[in-house]
């Protein structure tokens, strides 16, 4: 059982780490994950009857070397990878101490290779979390709700892309580096909010949205002088401590200013402020940042038993200017309200509206509007608003809230909302 266990520990920590280094030596990462494969099923077959070794990664790395090696020697087309093979067998030593047994760590440039522009900006995400994190691509189809056999199939297309255009394993160069930077921050936000947006607390879901805060967490890591690597680790972990509190003991949904502070991680609030102080020295805010400072203020009502409304509108505001988005437009109307009241705002997201017809199929903007018009005693205008916004949601817990928020606001003789079938959704975190 020992055996088994390291074997599986070993896949869950250094999965990502050893697929680099094969990728980084053989150039083919479709080839790797498969010698990897082969390396630890050989694991779960020797460790428990011969021990584990001393060095697990290197005992790993060596197995799935010869494992490339001999495939390299069967398949004419991949002759040109003996060569680096070769050259990487020394420093590869199982039976050395596990403590003096370095090998580089390689999963900064596979991020990088996997936000290639020459990759479906699509499956950028889904790439990452394949190669650096080893999530089958069965679980990742399940997030992001698209068959398993596409899925699959277009990962393998997107790792034979990169196999047969020859992209290089290499970091971009320092003009690129930010534009690609921010293409791997992105998918990790991407598979963040496909993750928290997935109408529920199941296994999947809340397995999606760990696995992008471990991508944000490494991309903090390996990338210490990106302040908004550092922002947008802080934004996970802040809405990753509101999680226990979103919903209530019988399953429904609590909105952010009905939620109980108590019930939020203290221990993931604090690493956020201090990710997100550590991003701001560097003095030059994004949106990540921007966006984590919005959720900070909120954080600290559980210290201070109030939002600072008038701090909230100035950081969206900031956060506008530099980043426009239809969610930030939505939320910074939401502020209003609570400043300069209902009217005024109601007249505003009309306004918005008006000039971005399309921020009418945006869920949150319905919900809002229909909030509104509700405290502005406009209770027919409200009831509609209400079945659009039930309309436009996937998650069956806020379909339900809003469902009570219409009963409330409907007139005696109206019936309730209806709950229709076409429920796309548009929120984020």
């Amino acid at each position: 059982m020992e055996g088994r266990r390291a074997a599986e520990l070993a896949a869950r920590q250094s999965f990502g780490k050893l697929v680099a280094w094969l990728t980084a030596h053989c150039g083919d990462v479709a080839a790797a994950e498969d010698a990897l494969g082969d390396a630890f099923l050989a694991a779960l077959r020797r460790w428990p009857v011969e021990g584990v070794p001393r060095a697990p990664e290197a005992w790993l790395l060596v197995v799935a070397r010869r494992r490339l090696i001999d495939r390299a020697r069967r398949d004419r087309t991949l002759e040109q990878l003996l060569p680096e093979l070769d050259a990487a067998a020394p420093g590869l030593d199982p039976d050395t101490s596990e403590n003096a047994m370095e090998i580089p760590d390689e999963r900064l440039r596979l991020l990088f290779l996997c936000a290639h522009p020459a990759i479906d900006p699509g499956l950028q995400a889904p790439l990452m979390l394949q190669t650096v994190l080893g999530l089958t691509a069965s679980r990742i189809a399940a997030a992001f709700l698209v068959a398993p056999a596409t899925m699959g199939q277009r990962l393998v297309r997107a790792k034979a892309k990169i196999r047969d255009a020859g992209i290089p394993f290499v970091l971009p160069p320092d003009e690129a580096l930010p534009a690609r930077s921010a293409a791997v921050l992105q998918a990790i936000y991407a598979a963040y909010t496909t993750g928290w947006n997935g109408g529920g607390d199941d296994g999947r879901d809340r397995g999606l949205t760990r696995e992008a805060v471990l991508l944000a967490r490494l991309c903090a890591a390996l990338l210490p002088e990106e302040p908004e690597a550092g922002g947008l680790l802080a934004l996970l972990l802040h809405c990753e401590a509101r999680h226990g509190a979103r919903r209530a003991a019988d399953g429904s949904y609590v909105p952010l200013l009905e939620q109980e502070p108590g019930q939020w991680d203290a221990a993931l609030i604090a690493e956020a402020e201090a990710a997100l102080t550590q991003a701001s020295q560097a003095g030059k805010p994004g949106r990540f940042q921007l966006e984590a400072a919005i959720q900070s203020l909120h954080a600290h009502r559980a210290v201070s038993g109030r939002v600072d409304w008038p701090a909230l509108l100035g950081l969206y505001d900031a956060l506008l200017a530099l980043a426009p988005s239809a969610g930030a437009q939505v939320s910074r109307i939401a502020v209003l309200a609570e400043l300069a009241g209902p009217a005024g705002a109601l007249a505003e997201l009309d306004a918005v509206a008006a000039a971005e017809p399309a921020l009418t199929e945006h869920q949150p903007w319905w919900a809002l509007r229909a909030h509104l018009l509700q405290r502005t005693g406009q209770a027919g205008e409200a009831q509609q608003a209400y079945r659009r916004a039930i309309a436009l949601a996937d998650d069956p817990a806020v379909r339900g809230f809003l469902g009570q928020r219409a009963a409330a606001a409907a007139p005696a003789s109206a019936p309730l909302p209806d709950d229709p079938g076409d429920r796309r959704h548009a929120g984020r975190p």
